[in-house]
């Protein structure tokens, strides 16, 4: 099973992307059903740079984003730059009805430790 199927293969699974955090650009992606990882993956983009941005003015001491979770109504949408490539994240977003969320951070640190691109 390939790295993306083990995401794919999690319960509730909506899409994800390999997302360039400089550019907004999409690396590589997968999607079931009719979500727009493109734009979700621009929009999502801004998330990072703000979060890094606010760690700097703030003058926190930590270097590094781990995650990010953002709670929907209906959907988890959880953000990780890759700890290798810092300039590139992984994005997922889960049907929150039907997700593990313990265990989708967990596919996706294991994710990030074996993508290759």
């Amino acid at each position: 099973m390939s790295d993306i199927e083990k995401l794919s293969a999690l319960d509730g699974y909506i899409a994800m992307s390999l997302v360039d955090s400089s550019s907004g650009l999409v690396i590589e992606s997968n999607v079931q059903g009719t979500f727009d990882i493109e734009a979700a993956s621009a929009a999502n983009t801004e998330v990072v740079q703000a979060k890094l941005r606010a760690m700097r003015d703030i003058g926190l001491e930590d270097d590094y984003i781990e995650d990010i979770l953002i709670s929907l109504g209906t959907q988890y949408h959880l953000i990780r730059p890759l700890a290798a490539h810092p300039d590139v994240f992984v994005y997922l977003a889960l049907d929150r009805s039907k997700a593990n969320l313990a265990k989708a951070r967990i596919v996706l640190k294991t994710f990030e430790n074996t993508v290759k691109f």
